[in-house]
């Protein structure tokens, strides 16, 4: 049960996120990289704080592992960001959790799990559902819609090899695991960031400063960690389904914002 909260909790984080994301000024890649850079500090120092220590030959023996989904995470942000800002908030969330439907559908030949007719119809009514509920809220704005689209669905197939990735780690404690990912997320962003555009903040704001740091902490730092200290108690297609509860939130916060169906750069 405990599990299950926590990965219900880290949807709920991560349902919020699209609707932050579009007050940050900055590209894709550095919103992935400093919500990397920002987690990761938060992470570390509550690790210090406990006085916690890194098993070597744990982090040796998962090393291969902890590289796919580091990448996976640092691909799932960027164009899980780059969807947001090309098309609005509806249509990507409705390509981007085609993610569950992905993991449901390989679990059963990746991780050897039995795929329950049960957990099939979930996933089928919870696709019908959201796009009953989104096709009233794709209209009304301009943008590359096609383009956002497409990025949300290769965000989806980046955070499903994250999810499968993640069940194949051993002995590893969720927030060694949520450092580690977060470290090597960091790692991988930097260089792209620093070769394709440099680090030019000349279009921060001091909203977009408040918000990247609060995104931060809760999104890369306290959410990833129940994300993936959630994650080892549940099998993929349970956390297929749970991932649902990302999606309803994203819809129900949404018309908070006065920005739901404007793209940034309009």
């Amino acid at each position: 049960m405990k599990e299950k909260l926590y990965f219900m909790f880290s949807m709920i984080i991560f349902g919020a996120v699209g609707v932050f994301a579009k007050y940050i000024d900055l590209s894709s890649s550095k919103i992935a990289f400093f919500l990397s850079l920002i987690g990761a500090v938060f992470l570390l120092i509550i690790f210090v704080f406990k006085k916690m220590k890194v098993s070597w030959d744990l982090v040796r023996t998962n090393v291969l592992v902890l590289l796919i989904a580091g990448i996976a995470l640092s691909g799932n942000w960027i164009f899980l960001f780059q969807a947001y800002k090309e098309t609005t908030i509806a249509n990507a969330a409705l390509s981007y959790y085609f993610a569950p439907v992905l993991v449901i559908m390989f679990s059963p030949f990746v991780l050897k799990e039995k795929l329950s007719l049960k957990k099939v119809m979930c996933i089928v009514v919870a696709l019908l559902g959201l796009f009953l509920i989104l096709q009233n809220s794709t209209g009304g704005s301009t943008g590359n819609h096609l383009l956002g689209i497409g990025y949300g669905l290769i965000a989806a197939g980046f955070y499903a090899v994250l999810t499968l990735a993640n069940k194949f780690i051993r002995g590893l404690d969720g927030l060694t695991i949520t450092l580690l990912q977060l470290g090597l997320s960091v790692l991988l962003l930097f260089p792209l960031v620093l070769l394709t555009e440099g680090f030019n903040f000349s279009s921060l704001t001091g909203k977009s400063i408040f918000v990247l740091l609060l995104l931060g902490i809760l999104h890369g730092g306290i959410g990833f960690y129940m994300f993936f200290a959630g994650m080892k108690g549940l099998k993929a297609q349970s956390i297929a389904v749970l991932s649902y509860v990302d999606p309803l939130t994203s819809l129900l916060i949404s018309p908070l914002s006065s920005e739901r169906e404007c793209l940034c750069n309009n």
